[in-house]
């Protein structure tokens, strides 16, 4: 088993940041890989950026690309999703989530076996 648990969401103005966390716990040892998803009202749950549990390697939606920064804390066992230059198309419920099986950063949701409960991120105009 492996507990998430997120935290650092809010509501911010257009053009800030904000960080969220993820902290593991339980069989972390099992993690492969962690990605950030998100879901805004009336639509899909999305990809957002993924890590490899080493840290070696990160992949990032198209949408988010060069404004949301993934990284880990091994000490920690945190994994964070530095989110700037925010905008209001960003409001959702972050998650985040960890895949023990697939050898590569999945995209995809259903491939993910464990996940944290979510926190709002809310961007004002």
């Amino acid at each position: 088993q492996v507990q998430l648990v997120e935290s650092g969401g809010g509501l911010v103005q257009a053009g800030g940041s904000l960080r969220l966390s993820c902290a593991a716990s339980g069989r972390t040892f099992n993690i492969y890989t962690m990605g950030w998803f998100r879901q805004a009202a009336g639509k899909e749950r999305e990809f957002v950026a993924g890590i490899y549990w080493s840290g070696r390697s990160t992949l990032y939606a198209d949408s988010v690309k060069g404004r949301f920064t993934i990284s880990r804390d091994y000490a920690k066992n945190t994994v964070y999703l530095q989110l700037n230059s925010l905008t209001p198309e960003d409001t959702a419920v972050y998650s985040c989530a960890a895949d023990l099986r697939t050898l590569y950063i999945a995209t995809k949701a259903y491939l993910y076996d464990y996940w944290g409960q979510g926190t709002q991120v809310t961007v004002s105009s």
